[in-house]
């Protein structure tokens, strides 16, 4: 049986596979929120513990975990970044029981009760940073690269729909399995094309092995890369040879200079010291994603999965992304558009 003293959370990141990269720096920040919610009192009064879960194994592992978990009434909400696949894996698992807070930028569209979303949708991320680029860089015509699974292909079928709204063209889309690591044919039908720019929906170290075989090519001299999911780990793994003329859009980036974002970065830095694991968008997401549980608790001044259901609609709070508000059980949030400058990224804009 769970302590009833403690509030402990399943925090489900990946330690393996493509988006393997991303876990430590989630789970650091982790570390950071139980710690500063612990500081405040906790969630409605109990201290708050973090159990990590390997979100990269296959979804079908993750969600026979996470059923243990909650069998045994050793949680009382999952939390977490990971993949759209393992969210569908996850949702009937956690349905009517606990709360279920997805960070994750995704290709929206969960309705499910009990499942808050916190991440950014492409309505928000993707349409105002293909508008952006069309009016500031040109960038009419389009190639969609991306993993084979739910979120690229979800978020390909939006981009349609906002190339029809903008003008733009698509000229061809092309999906790998994920974590393949083929990416040598997929570069090549790339330059063979005559697109202005390539739409990126491609996963850790997947985007890395595109990034490092466009840039050999000399790419980005004659078109230019959007992504929605890349962060500091995944420039550092390309190079700064593989990242010239790449743009990204996300609602947190660690080199953010407002004082939410500062503020957090000295907090991470004291807690961790000055090797710790960067900090990124997906890890600060699972930052969010505890404070939203914190949040909708005491709005809803019960850990009772309806009462918090009801809660969520219009909460809204303040934090390292700016003010965040449930429309629903998805959160809209500001989305910042930025280049790849060496390691780093240099906000140019919010959208």
């Amino acid at each position: 049986m769970a302590d009833v003293a403690t509030w402990r959370v399943a925090m489900v990141i990946p330690l393996q596979g493509p988006a393997g990269l991303f876990g430590p720096s989630c789970e650091a920040i982790s570390e950071l929120a139980a710690h500063e919610l612990n500081a405040a009192g906790g969630i409605l009064g109990r201290e708050v513990t973090i159990e990590v879960v390997d979100g990269g194994a296959a979804p079908h592992l993750v969600a026979a975990e996470i059923r243990r978990l909650v069998d045994a009434n050793q949680v009382d909400a999952v939390c977490g970044w990971h993949l759209s696949s393992v969210r569908n894996a996850l949702a009937p698992v956690v349905a009517g029981r606990v709360p279920y807070v997805y960070t994750s930028l995704y290709e929206g569209g969960e309705r499910r009760p009990g499942i808050y979303c916190s991440g950014e949708v492409p309505r928000d991320q993707i349409r105002p940073a293909l508008s952006w680029l069309l009016r500031n860089r040109g960038a009419r015509r389009w190639f969609v690269v991306g993993d084979d699974y739910v979120w690229p292909r979800g978020s390909s079928l939006a981009v349609r729909r906002y190339a029809r709204e903008l003008g733009l063209s698509i000229v061809d889309e092309a999906f790998v399995q994920l974590g393949s690591g083929r990416m040598d044919q997929l570069v090549q039908r790339v330059a063979a094309s005559r697109c202005d720019g390539v739409l990126m929906l491609l996963v850790g170290q997947d985007a890395v092995d595109f990034n490092r075989r466009f840039g050999a090519l000399g790419l980005h001299e004659r078109m230019l890369r959007f992504s929605p999911l890349m962060e500091e780990n995944m420039l550092l793994a390309s190079g700064d040879a593989a990242t010239k003329n790449l743009f990204v859009s996300a609602g947190y980036f660690r080199s953010l200079v407002t004082a939410d974002a500062l503020e957090l970065v000295s907090r991470y830095v004291a807690m961790h010291g000055t090797v710790a694991p960067p900090l990124n968008n997906m890890a600060e997401s699972c930052y969010e994603g505890m404070h939203t549980i914190a949040k909708v608790a005491g709005r809803a001044g019960t850990d009772e999965l309806p009462g918090m259901n009801a809660a969520i609609d219009g909460l809204a709070y303040h934090g390292p992304r700016g003010t965040v508000e449930f429309q629903g059980s998805q959160a809209a949030q500001h989305v910042y558009l930025a280049t790849a400058d060496g390691v780093d990224f240099d906000v140019i804009t919010r959208l």
